[in-house]
């Protein structure tokens, strides 16, 4: 039996981390938790992460700062961008950056999953 994906979830805000840890728990996808973009670049091993959902406003590090971190380091999951600064430069940005989709909050649940199949090959 191949092994469940897993789904890194990067945002400063505790309740949308615990929401969408149980959404993707949900979809049978195994999660980890990430407060910072700083916290998730000192997590090791990264290659375990299969697909990231990541805020773009936080403190410390944008979600679009670690997005180009992560180019310049590593090869890296598919990015999802959940976020409430849905400005059209910001989203240009983080597409233009290698971002899977952006979306804003709150998130169309069904739009979000659809999203992460896809970004896992699983449509």
């Amino acid at each position: 039996m191949p092994p469940v994906p897993t789904i890194a979830i990067v945002d400063d805000d505790h309740a949308i981390r615990e929401a969408m840890d149980d959404l993707v728990k949900s979809c049978g996808y195994e999660c980890r938790l990430f407060a910072s973009a700083e916290e998730f670049l000192a997590f090791e091993p990264r290659s375990a992460i299969d697909c990231m959902l990541v805020d773009v406003k936080m403190p410390g590090l944008s979600g679009i700062e670690l997005q180009a971190e992560l180019n310049r380091h590593s090869a890296r999951p598919p990015m999802i961008f959940v976020t409430s600064h849905k400005d059209e430069r910001t989203r240009k940005r983080a597409m233009n950056g290698g971002a899977f989709a952006f979306l804003g909050k709150p998130v169309d649940i069904e739009r979000l999953i659809g999203c992460l199949e896809s970004a896992l090959g699983h449509c």
